[in-house]
């Protein structure tokens, strides 16, 4: 395929999270960029963040490397070490694996941007360290459950 025009690439906006944590990503799109290139073995997206928006729920990926490189603007990542403020060319990675939760914020009043590139392991499993939700992803299907692998059905009361 060669050379991507950006402009004619979707924005994604939305989550495949459940409620209420799919309101908890407004703000956040992105640019599949890796699909727009007919890419299959690995993952590229360029993730845009609003002011005050958040990349994700905090998480980790069982089977998935993940990498992240600030393109524009300042985020901050939050992972379980604590904050880092990161700003264009600032780099960031995940091993699969590696309990490590993280995610990204923008606390500025200016848009933020960072490429993520990570690989497209089926199945997939990704456990969300602050709230009591995993993932499993296989063969294009998400499939929510409480951590302790019963079915997600919303939140308890």
């Amino acid at each position: 395929m060669g050379v991507i025009d950006k402009s004619k690439v979707p924005v994604k906006t939305g989550s495949i999270y459940p409620e209420p944590y799919a309101s908890q990503m407004a703000g956040r799109s992105s640019l599949r960029l890796g699909d727009a290139g007919g890419l299959t073995q690995f993952g590229v997206n360029e993730v845009i963040l609003a002011p005050g928006a958040v990349s994700s729920l905090r998480h980790w990926h069982h089977r998935e490397d993940e990498f992240v490189m600030v393109l524009r603007g300042e985020c901050t990542l939050v992972q379980d070490e604590g904050e880092t403020v990161m700003r264009p060319g600032d780099c960031a990675a995940f091993p699969a694996g590696v309990a490590n939760g993280h995610h990204f914020v923008n606390r500025t009043d200016r848009e933020a941007r960072f490429l993520v590139v990570g690989s497209r392991m089926n199945p997939e499993r990704v456990t969300y360290s602050d709230v009591d939700l995993e993932v499993e992803l296989k063969d294009g299907k998400a499939t929510f459950t409480r951590k302790d692998g019963t079915p997600y059905q919303g939140e308890r009361t």
